[in-house]
């Protein structure tokens, strides 16, 4: 089976707010999973534009959400991670919490680009990670877009308050090579 992608609000948001949605369904079709905490910050009354997008892409199978159940193991360390951490941890958002203990219950990848809130978990729990930045990556490496139109779609991410490693996509696959 091929590994689902559990996505935190910050890198789906950096794809809807630039309408660049388009470059995901390409390199991920049927394996991009939204949690259900990140399905519904996306579908905040107070930005309509995100809300519509989100549940077009729903309601046409182009993603899909998944729920923690309470009572299971997975909501154990969801709870543990966005509710209430053991003492001397720290607290992380709901959709990083969500995403991370989705990708461990299920063998994914998560897409986040919270490094400095979840780099440790990623790393305690051998988790595959992609941000933002990965993601042009294999957009430009697939062919999908060229070097040029991944520095449009990075400004444009950077005009939209998205927080990016680096000032330019050049500048970031300096950074990989």
């Amino acid at each position: 089976m091929t590994d689902k992608l559990f996505f935190d609000t910050d890198c789906i948001s950096s794809f809807l707010w630039v309408k660049e949605e388009n470059i995901l369904l390409k390199l991920y079709p049927g394996r991009i999973v939204l949690p259900k905490q990140v399905f519904e910050e996306l579908s905040n009354p107070s930005i309509p534009h995100i809300r519509r997008k989100v549940n077009e892409l729903f309601l046409n199978g182009e993603i899909s959400t998944k729920e923690i159940l309470v009572g299971t193991e997975e909501f154990n360390l969801y709870y543990n991670l966005a509710i209430s951490p053991p003492k001397g941890e720290k607290l992380i958002g709901k959709g990083e919490a969500a995403a991370i203990t989705l990708a461990k219950t299920y063998n994914g990848i998560i897409a986040s680009n919270n490094l400095r809130d979840i780099s440790k978990y990623v790393e305690k729990y051998g988790l595959e990670h992609v941000a933002t930045g990965d993601i042009l990556v294999a957009a430009l490496n697939k062919g999908y877009i060229d070097e040029i139109i991944g520095n449009q779609i990075w400004t444009n991410m950077i005009r939209k308050k998205r927080m990016l490693p680096t000032a330019t996509f050049t500048d970031y696959i300096k950074t990989i090579k």
